[in-house]
């Protein structure tokens, strides 16, 4: 007998040998059709296989990462069992379950082209061989069975990716009559998919390598139930209403132009000031936590990254090196702040009465994303990060990373962004080759970002493997308002930079000591968020932050000089005022402008002129009657005004 620990702490013993789906019928006949997969010691199992070991357990349902996961791994498999009944001779490369779904990256040959129109039949087909009930099995293979299985096939892109493996670290899994080299976990049956659509149809470069074969992409997602698929294919329609491209385009937010280059967004006058009422917030608010603005330039010596280890973890992703007409100087277009922050620390001598030291930057840096990746403003070449930088004593590191949460929590708020899980991104348990600094500094930054986030009563998740190079981090996953998610905010620890720029402070020891820096990007990048934000609001924004607070609509030519002074009226009182004044009737006006989602309408006329008034409706409220124009200036900063006390005062 062997003894399974469950999540609650409950001890129950099984035979050896038990499986998954075993347990969970055990517990009962509803969860066992629910599970789809299972944890053993926090290692992924498929429900099949056998546990001969006393071990924890937790079983995984469609309501968790780890289910879906297994659950669009396996679809990933019946899609490539498909198109190799559809198109015979296909080559496959990788096929992952990701967030939303899975792919699979393949090689029709014979000049074979892909379509959405094609999509359909490969449907049909998955759902043909879904209900055939196949098992997913599990078999583990030698690297010279593994080899000359796919050599037979002429499948070069698997021989590439086995060449790379281990000996005794290789698994196969068949259904019905595909093969694929993976890892696993998969479903116990295909019977599990009910429901499936297959979205769109991209290049992919082989291993992300623009160098090499460019490969089809197929992506798709399924789901246990009918239903889930109708109700993903709702959001689906929100979501292409919500979409930033579009919304951005019609808002007159942003543009990109091939002249100016791919990736490199241009900030239209109305999305300037959106940025910049962003960026005025994140300053108001820093201002009060004692940061410091600085700025850096855009481009730093090639030196400097190579001394941070940014060279090595982004040279390849930089644009290529600008050569000056001093032999052997070479410069690069900035990957990353923090170096030039290090730099900014080290002007002069500190003292630990001068910690913690808070440097903030609006910095814009580059890196060069393959064109194939590139996606609005979510994936660019050039972004601007809200970076901050803090350098301080160990007894001060705690402290102050909880007071970067505070400042989170403040532009959530601002923002509602109510759902969110906070994410503990530690080191990879096994391979720790990827990361720079000394395991005892590891060792002390993992612990200090768990303490403070219990310590502010943050639920969190753990990932081991997605610390960056120099330090682990907390980064908040948010969910916007049709429930996609989004990671926006980081905060990291890092002894790794201090150590590497010799940066110093002497203690009241009068020795000399390490700072810890502490990495803060509340935002992530102006472009990124400013997407994700107009997702998220449907281009809605609260009065504080819309480009257009108010329009003033003249109900006819006659009265547009009247107009014109409250504008500059309303524009002196820092009021971000639009005038109107297109010979149009004023319903058309009217309706336009809340299209546009305008939060004030300001209609003048005659009786207006008169006595020196405005007539005001309120975005989905309607009427609110006149009013001077000095009371309706006063009356909107006051609203502006309240809206940040509250959010500022959270």
């Amino acid at each position: 007998m062997i003894k399974i620990t469950f999540p609650d702490g409950t001890v129950k013993e099984f035979e050896a040998g038990v499986s998954g789906i075993e347990i969970a019928k055990s517990i009962s006949s509803r969860l066992a059709k629910e599970v789809l997969s299972i944890s053993v010691n926090d290692q992924l199992y498929d429900l099949t296989r056998s546990i001969n070991e006393d071990a924890s357990i937790k079983l995984h349902t469609w309501n968790d990462e780890e289910g879906k996961h297994a659950f669009w791994h396996s679809s990933a498999h019946l899609m490539a069992e498909a198109l190799e009944v559809l198109y015979p001779g296909v080559k496959f490369g990788i096929g992952p379950a990701i967030e939303m779904g899975f792919y699979y990256d393949v090689d029709l040959g014979n000049g074979t082209v892909l379509t959405d129109k094609d999509l359909p039949k490969i449907e049909q087909k998955m759902l043909e061989l879904a209900r055939s009930k196949n098992e997913y099995k599990r078999s583990d293979v030698t690297k010279e069975e593994a080899l000359a299985f796919f050599n037979e096939r002429k499948e070069e892109y698997k021989v590439e990716l086995i060449n790379e493996l281990e000996d005794g670290t290789i698994s196969f899994y068949q259904q019905g009559g595909f093969t694929d080299l993976c890892r696993g976990p998969h479903l116990p049956n295909t019977s599990y998919i009910k429901a499936i659509k297959l979205n769109s149809v991209a290049g992919a470069y082989w291993r992300g390598d623009e160098k090499r074969p460019q490969l089809t992409r197929v992506y798709g997602i399924t789901f246990p139930k009918k239903k889930y698929l109708d109700e993903y294919e709702v959001m689906m329609e929100e979501a292409k209403k919500r979409d930033h491209r579009k919304l951005g385009k019609e808002m007159e937010l942003f543009t990109f132009s091939q002249n100016v280059g791919q990736g490199m967004p241009i900030w239209l006058p109305k999305g300037a000031q959106l940025r910049e009422s962003l960026e005025n917030f994140l300053k108001r608010v820093q201002k009060k936590f004692g940061y410091e603005q600085i700025i850096t330039p855009h481009i730093g010596n090639i030196n400097l990254y190579k001394t941070s280890g940014h060279y090595d973890k982004y040279g390849e992703d930089s644009f290529q090196a600008i050569q000056t007409p001093q032999e052997g100087e070479e410069y690069l277009l900035k990957p990353m702040n923090c170096p030039h922050h290090c730099e900014a620390y080290k002007f002069k001598p500190r003292s630990y009465k001068d910690l913690p030291v808070r440097f903030a930057e609006f910095g814009t840096v580059y890196r060069y994303e393959q064109s194939g990746e590139l996606h609005g403003l979510t994936r660019v070449r050039s972004f601007t990060q809200d970076d901050a930088h803090l350098f301080c004593t160990p007894d001060q590191l705690k402290e102050e990373f909880k007071k970067v949460i505070d400042i989170i929590f403040i532009i959530f708020k601002a923002l509602n962004f109510d759902e969110y899980v906070a994410q503990v991104s530690l080191r990879d348990k096994e391979n720790h080759s990827k990361y720079i600094g000394a395991e005892e500094n590891w060792d002390k930054a993992e612990q200090a970002i768990i303490e403070a986030a219990e310590e502010k009563g943050l639920a969190t998740v753990v990932e081991y493997g997605e610390a960056a190079f120099y330090g682990p981090k907390l980064d908040f996953m948010i969910k916007d308002a049709i429930g996609r998610k989004w990671q926006l905010g980081t905060i990291q620890v890092d002894y790794n930079l201090p150590e590497r720029f010799e940066l110093e402070y002497v203690g009241s020891d009068n020795q000399k000591h390490r700072p810890i820096m502490i990495h803060r990007a509340p935002f992530g990048s102006m472009e990124r968020f400013v997407a994700v934000l107009l997702e998220h609001t449907g281009g809605k924004f609260p009065l504080w932050l819309t480009p257009e607070q108010a329009v003033i609509m003249p109900i006819s030519e006659k009265y547009n000089d009247y107009a014109k002074k409250v504008l500059n009226s309303l524009n002196n009182s820092d009021i971000r005022a639009v005038l109107d004044d297109r010979n149009e009737k004023i319903g058309r006006k009217i309706r336009d402008n809340e299209l546009k989602k305008t939060p004030y309408l300001i209609i003048v006329g005659e009786k207006e002129a008169t006595e020196n008034t405005v007539s005001v409706r309120k975005q989905g409220e309607g009427d609110m009657g006149s009013m001077t124009i000095t009371e309706f200036s006063e009356f909107i900063n006051k609203e502006v005004e309240a809206q940040l006390s509250s959010i500022e005062n959270y």
